[in-house]
């Protein structure tokens, strides 16, 4: 398989400029430092109030014990322990929204056809998975800089130790966040349009599970089928319960199978 990086990269670009050139872009940006200006300033804001006090403690050894959120109370940054309970579980579910449409528009314009001459079919999923995860990435970054900020308002001594864990969580996140992006990436090789991307997601996400457990009690045995959906190891990831390498290792693997996936249905698929 022959990558041409200058194509490659013209795609990655072309993705950012439509971000901000788009209506549905923008859109999607607006809610974004919505969601994330309430999220910063009445949660993690406070997050030093509410992870030192005894009612806040009792509730996560009874509530999120499973979890180990306990944990996350000894990390030096009170702010980022607050900013990991809620980025872990938003930035996968964000990442489904805004990446449902990778290829899904130029199906509808007919402009796929036309892309395809100038690139190959290879270089376009690659390129377009990469350009959302380079939003996305900005998108964390950014995040954590003002949690950073926060912290460091409160007391500037955590500056070091807020940078180097917002760097920690950055890159973790990122990971995190590379499957479900190759998801939709795979999805939309045989979607109609964004919105059914999403819906085709949720369902995947929904009634997946139910019918794997349905499979592996008709047949008495543990196929691991679990492992194919993106974010099984959340919940360790957020307890930080386990070694880097295993923790991440499965959404790595899960990203390259999803990629080869899309690319696979890509060479297939009716222009």
């Amino acid at each position: 398989m022959n990558i041409n990086l200058s194509r490659l990269f013209n795609i990655v670009t072309f993705e950012i400029v439509r971000l901000f050139k788009t209506k549905r872009g923008l859109l999607a940006l607006l809610a974004f430092a919505a969601i994330w200006f309430i999220i910063l300033y009445y949660f993690v804001g406070s997050a030093s109030a509410i992870v030192t006090s005894n009612s806040f403690e009792s509730m996560a050894k009874q509530l999120f014990g499973a979890l180990g959120l306990s944990a996350l109370l000894d990390w030096p940054v009170a702010e980022y322990a607050i900013y990991w309970l809620v980025a872990i579980y938003f930035f996968p579910s964000f990442a489904l929204l805004v990446c449902s449409d990778q290829i899904c528009s130029d199906k509808q314009r007919g402009t796929l056809r036309f892309i395809t001459l100038r690139t190959t079919r290879a270089e376009l999923v690659l390129g377009r998975f990469l350009g959302q995860l380079l939003i996305m990435s900005i998108l964390i970054l950014l995040t954590a800089i003002a949690t950073t900020i926060l912290a460091s308002l409160r007391d500037i001594t955590l500056l070091t130790d807020s940078i180097m864990l917002g760097i920690q969580l950055c890159l973790q996140l990122i990971i995190v966040v590379a499957p479900f992006i190759a998801l939709m990436s795979l999805l939309n090789t045989f979607v109609t349009s964004a919105r059914l991307a999403i819906v085709v997601a949720t369902l995947f996400f929904a009634l997946g599970p139910l019918f794997v457990v349905f499979i592996e009690y008709q047949f008495g045995q543990n196929f691991y089928l679990n492992l194919i959906f993106p974010g099984g190891q959340i919940s360790s990831v957020l307890s930080q319960s386990s070694d880097i390498a295993s923790q991440y290792f499965l959404p790595l693997l899960q990203t390259a199978v999803l990629l080869i996936g899309s690319h696979l249905m890509m060479k297939r698929a009716s222009l």
